[in-house]
Formats: C-alpha cells, sequence, structure tokens
C-alpha cells in the first residue's frame, strides 16, 4: 500500500467517524486501566456490564484495595479468567499507591511495571489517558493490519511498529479506534463486510466478499 493509499484509507476512515472513541467505559485513568485489564480475552460489552456498578463505588486505587480481591471477584465473575484479574488488579492498585502516590503513571515502562500490564494495555492507557498518539493492536487491529496490506506482521509488537511508521501524524491519535472500530463491525474474521465498506478499493485482501 502506497503513502498516498495510506492517507486516503484514514482520510475515508475519519470522514466516517471523525471523533472515535473505545468502547470501555471509565470515570478517570484508574478505571481505565483497570478496564483494559479485565478486558484481555474478554469483549469490551461484557466488561461494562461487571465495570458499571463496580466504578459507581470504587473508583480509586485506594478504595479497591478496600474493596479486596474476594470481593472484587465476586463482582467480575461473569467476566473471564476473573480470579486471576482480580488478583492482579488488587496487586496494580496497591502498587500504584505505594509507587506512584494513587496515580496512573503517564509512562510505558511504569504502566508495564504493573501486574497484569502489558503493552496494549500500556499503550491503550497512554493513547486515551494521555493523549499519546500510541497505537494499540489487538485481535482487531492484527487482522486489518495484515488483511488490507496496511501494516503486514507475524506478531501484533510487527504490526504495531509497521502501523507508527505508516500512519501519518495527522492521524496517529485516533489510528487504533478507527482500526479496532473497522475490525470489529466491517473487516470482521468471517464474513467481512466488503460490500459496504469504505476502504474496499485501497485493501488487498484477495478473497473480499460481494
Amino acid at each position: 500500500m502506497t503513502d498516498q493509499e495510506i492517507h486516503e484509507l484514514f482520510a475515508r476512515l475519519r470522514a466516517g467517524n471523525p471523533e472515535p472513541k473505545g468502547e470501555l467505559e471509565h470515570v478517570n485513568p484508574y478505571t481505565l486501566l483497570v478496564a483494559v485489564v479485565l478486558s484481555a480475552q474478554a469483549t469490551d460489552k461484557g466488561v461494562n456490564k461487571a465495570t458499571g456498578p463496580l466504578f459507581a463505588s470504587v473508583d480509586t486505587p485506594d478504595k479497591m484495595v478496600a474493596l479486596g480481591e474476594e470481593s472484587l471477584a465476586e463482582a467480575i465473575r461473569t467476566i473471564g479468567l476473573y480470579k486471576t484479574k482480580a488478583k492482579n488488579v488488587i496487586a496494580l492498585s496497591r502498587q500504584l499507591i505505594e509507587r506512584f502516590g494513587g496515580q496512573v503513571p503517564n509512562d510505558r515502562a511504569a504502566l508495564e511495571s504493573l501486574p497484569g500490564v502489558g503493552r496494549k494495555t500500556a499503550n491503550v492507557v497512554l493513547n486515551i489517558a494521555f493523549g499519546e498518539p500510541t497505537i494499540a493492536v489487538d485481535t482487531h487491529v492484527f487482522r486489518v493490519g495484515n488483511r488490507t496490506g496496511l501494516a503486514p506482521g507475524k506478531t501484533p509488537l510487527d504490526v504495531e511498529t509497521a502501523l507508527l511508521a505508516r500512519v501519518p501524524a495527522e492521524f496517529r491519535r485516533h489510528a487504533h479506534h478507527w482500526l479496532i472500530l473497522h475490525g470489529r463491525y466491517v473487516c470482521t474474521a468471517k464474513a467481512p463486510k466488503c460490500a459496504t465498506c469504505a476502504i474496499a478499493g485501497l485493501c488487498r485482501f484477495d478473497s473480499k466478499t460481494k
């Protein structure tokens, strides 16, 4: 895909959704961090269903630690791997209190040092909470990057590196949101909606559906 085609691709995605938003509900950077940790191998809809009542009263690391691992696990039991996730959330909450004054750090290395926080989670938090032009590569972005020819790669890091190198600066702030939403609702794993896709004419996918 040429630089001109890439610019056009993102221009079209922007035209369809000028201000894309993440779909995980949160009230502050801390609850965003918790929601992203909980979303691993789970749907945003499923996470939101559990965290809506939780975040109404538990929205700081101190409140989460006071809630405790057992009660947290019960509150999120509808989410996959809820016991491990509850353990990680309590542990990262304690570390935020002890190491960062209860605040979510605006720093990749610091974020990735927290229990349950990997590169993708750090990228989401840096982008949404702090406005950094990071690109989080989940299954949707990985699929779209490879399928369209925009950013082919064998691993999520390969795709992220390619996107950071190829996405024009004017689009980088919202790039991962556009790609996630496109993969979630249009360029789906099964039966992609190629006939109504805004970027079909630019896409390199050989098996386009009609």
